[in-house]
C-alpha cells in the first residue's frame, strides 16, 4: 500500500464516502444506480495504487452501508520500571496491544480486552493520552477513515499466555525500542508520546 499522503487515494475514500451516503439516503433508482457506480470507480482506483486484488477492495469498500464514519482503534500504554510494554506479533514485527474497538464495547473496555487478548494481563486504564487520525500519523493507508486512541493502562495480573495473535510481550526504555515496529499500528512517535503522556505531571491530551 503506498503512502499517506497519495491523493488519488485521499480522492477514492472521499467518493466512496459520497456514494455510500447517497445509496443510504437516496430514494431515485437513476441516482442510486450512479451512485453504485462512483462506488465501484472508487474502488477500481485503490485498485489502481495499491497492491491489492479488485475483489478484495470490494469486499472491504463497498459492502458497508448506512452513513461511512471512521473505525476506532484502541492501543494500551503500559509501563513497568520506566519501560513500555510491546507485544510480539506473528509476522515478527512490535506494538503496543491493541486493536478494533468491537461494536458492544467502549473505548476502556475494548483496550482492557486487547491487553487481555494479546499479553494474558488484566489491567486498568488511568488516563486518556491521545485522540489522533491514523492518515496523519501511520505510514499505510486502508480505505476508510481510523481514529486511533492511546489509553494509559496500569496492570493489575496476570501473565503471558500463548495465543494465536502475539507470540512474546517485552518491556522496551524510550532507547531500547526495536527497528521493527508495525507501523501502521504503533509508530515510534506514538510509543515517545506516550513516554510523555507517563512521565507528565498534569498530561493534556492530544487530538490530532
Amino acid at each position: 500500500m503506498r503512502a499517506m499522503n497519495d491523493k488519488i487515494l485521499e480522492w477514492a475514500v472521499k467518493i466512496q464516502s459520497i456514494a455510500q451516503a447517497g445509496l443510504t439516503y437516496g430514494h431515485d433508482s437513476y441516482d442510486r444506480e450512479r451512485y453504485e457506480q462512483l462506488r465501484h470507480i472508487a474502488a477500481e482506483m485503490v485498485v489502481e495504487r495499491a497492491d491489492i486484488p479488485v475483489d478484495t477492495v470490494k469486499d472491504l469498500f463497498c459492502n458497508e452501508s448506512g452513513y461511512q464514519t471512521p473505525k476506532i482503534d484502541t492501543r494500551a500504554a503500559i509501563f513497568q520500571g520506566g519501560k513500555i510494554l510491546l507485544v510480539h506479533e506473528n509476522n515478527g514485527t512490535w506494538a503496543l496491544p491493541g486493536g478494533w474497538c468491537d461494536v458492544d464495547q467502549s473505548v476502556v473496555s475494548n483496550t482492557l480486552k486487547e491487553v487481555s487478548e494479546e499479553t494474558g494481563l488484566t489491567a486498568e486504564a488511568e488516563q486518556l493520552i491521545a485522540v489522533q487520525d491514523w492518515r496523519r500519523h501511520n505510514v499505510q493507508n486502508y480505505v476508510y477513515g481510523i481514529l486511533k486512541i492511546f489509553v494509559e493502562c496500569r496492570v493489575i495480573g496476570g501473565k503471558f499466555e500463548d495465543n494465536i495473535e502475539t507470540t512474546e510481550i517485552r518491556y522496551f526504555g524510550k532507547e531500547e525500542l526495536p527497528d521493527k515496529l508495525a507501523v501502521e499500528k504503533t509508530t515510534k512517535e506514538q510509543i515517545l508520546m506516550c513516554f510523555q503522556a507517563h512521565e507528565a505531571e498534569h498530561w493534556k491530551v492530544i487530538v490530532d
